[in-house]
C-alpha cells in the first residue's frame, strides 16, 4: 500500500486546493461526493461506506458531507477546495482508518484548519495482517467493513461520537444504532446461509484486488488470489504474477474472476480468458472499495453486501 510517488502528487494537489479556497472565499461547502444537507450537526465522512453509516445512525439530525464519490477508489483521492472547506467547518470528521486515507487525509485536515473531533471507526476492530506488495513490509487490511460484525463496531463508534457532540439527542442516536445493528445481524446471518448453500469445493474467490479478506474469513471462503495482489488497488501486476495467478485458477478449479465497480475490468477479463473461466465485470461487478451511485444495486451498505453475496453465489454454484 506504500506509494510515495502518488502521495507526492496528492500533497501537491492539497496545496493547489488551498490556494483555490483562499481565492474562492467562503462559498458553500461540498465534498467530491454527496454534499451536506439535513440537520444541524456538521459531519464530514471520508468514504461512501462511512457516509452511509453516519447518515443511518445520525438521521435527520446530521448534515453529512461525503468526500469520496461512489464507484471511485478511496486509496487515492484528490481533495477539492469545497471538500477542504467542509472539513474546516465540520464538528466531526469520521474516517475508516487502518491507513486507507493516510495518503491524503492528514494534509487535507491540516490545510482545512479543522478543530473538531476525528472518529477512527477501526479503533476497536481486530485487524487482518498481510504484506505490502511494494515494500514487502507487514501491512494491515483496511477493508474492515466487509464483515457486517465489523460494520456494527464501526457504527457503535459513530453513535458514541454523535452523542458526545450532540448530547441532547443521545437517545435518538442510540435507538437508530440499535435498529441498524439488528439489520446488520440479519445481513450477517443471511450471507452465511447463502455462502453455506454452495458446495464446499466451490467456495473459492479471485477478486480484482485484495479487498475481501474480512468477508472471506467471516464466511469461510478460500482466497485463491487477486488481479492486483495488494490491499491497495493502485499496485501493478507483473507478467510473472499474472501467469502464476492463471495457473492457480486452473489448479484450484476456480469458477470465476470477480471485477470491482471502482476498477477497470480489462486485466480481470484477460486473466479469466487465459484461465478459461467466466469473469463477472461491468454492471455486475462487486462493490469492493466503494458503494454505488444513488439508484444502483449498491447505493447503501446493506444493499451492496446483499448484491455482492448474490453475485458470488450465482457465479460459483
Amino acid at each position: 500500500m506504500h506509494h510515495p510517488k502518488r502521495r507526492a502528487v496528492g500533497l501537491a494537489s492539497v496545496g493547489i486546493a488551498l490556494a483555490s479556497v483562499t481565492a474562492c472565499g467562503s462559498g458553500s461547502a461540498a465534498g467530491n461526493g454527496a454534499s451536506g444537507e439535513g440537520g444541524n450537526l456538521k459531519v464530514v465522512a471520508t468514504t461512501t461506506q462511512i457516509a452511509d453509516f453516519v447518515r443511518t445512525v445520525g438521521g435527520d439530525r446530521v448534515a453529512v458531507t461525503q468526500l469520496v464519490k461512489p464507484n471511485t477508489s478511496p486509496h487515492e483521492y484528490e481533495p477539492t477546495p469545497a471538500a477542504i472547506q467542509a472539513i474546516g467547518q465540520a464538528e466531526l470528521l469520521v474516517k475508516n482508518g487502518v491507513g486507507l486515507e493516510d495518503a491524503w487525509l492528514p494534509k487535507t485536515v491540516q490545510t482545512s484548519g479543522f478543530h473538531g473531533q476525528t472518529v477512527d471507526t477501526s479503533a476497536d476492530i481486530a485487524l487482518r495482517h498481510g504484506e505490502d506488495e511494494e515494500t514487502g513490509k507487514p501491512a494491515e487490511d483496511p477493508h474492515i467493513w466487509h464483515n457486517p460484525q465489523n460494520a456494527k463496531i464501526m457504527c457503535a463508534a459513530i453513535e458514541k461520537a454523535l452523542a458526545k457532540a450532540d448530547p441532547a439527542h443521545t437517545a435518538d442516536y442510540e435507538q437508530r444504532f440499535t435498529d441498524y445493528a439488528a439489520k446488520l445481524d440479519a445481513l450477517d446471518k443471511d450471507i452465511e446461509g447463502r455462502i453455506n448453500s454452495l458446495p464446499e469445493d466451490s467456495r473459492k474467490l479471485v477478486t480484482n484486488h485484495d479487498a475481501f479478506g474480512y468477508y472471506i474469513d467471516r464466511y469461510h471462503l478460500t482466497f485463491v488470489g487477486s488481479v492486483i495482489p495488494d490491499f491497495s488497488d493502485q499496485a501493478e501486476l507483473s507478467g510473472t504474477q499474472l501467469d502464476s495467478l492463471v495457473k492457480k485458477i486452473k489448479a484450484e478449479q476456480v469458477k470465476a474472476v470477480f471485477g470491482e465497480s471502482s476498477l477497470p475490468p480489462k486485466t480481470a477479463q484477460t486473466i479469466a480468458d487465459q484461465a478459461g473461466v467466466k469473469v463477472v465485470a461491468g454492471d455486475g461487478s462487486l462493490y469492493g472499495d466503494s458503494l454505488g451511485p444513488e439508484g444502483s444495486a449498491g447505493d447503501t451498505y446493506l444493499k451492496s453486501e446483499e448484491f455482492n453475496t448474490k453475485t458470488i453465489v450465482d457465479a460459483l454454484k
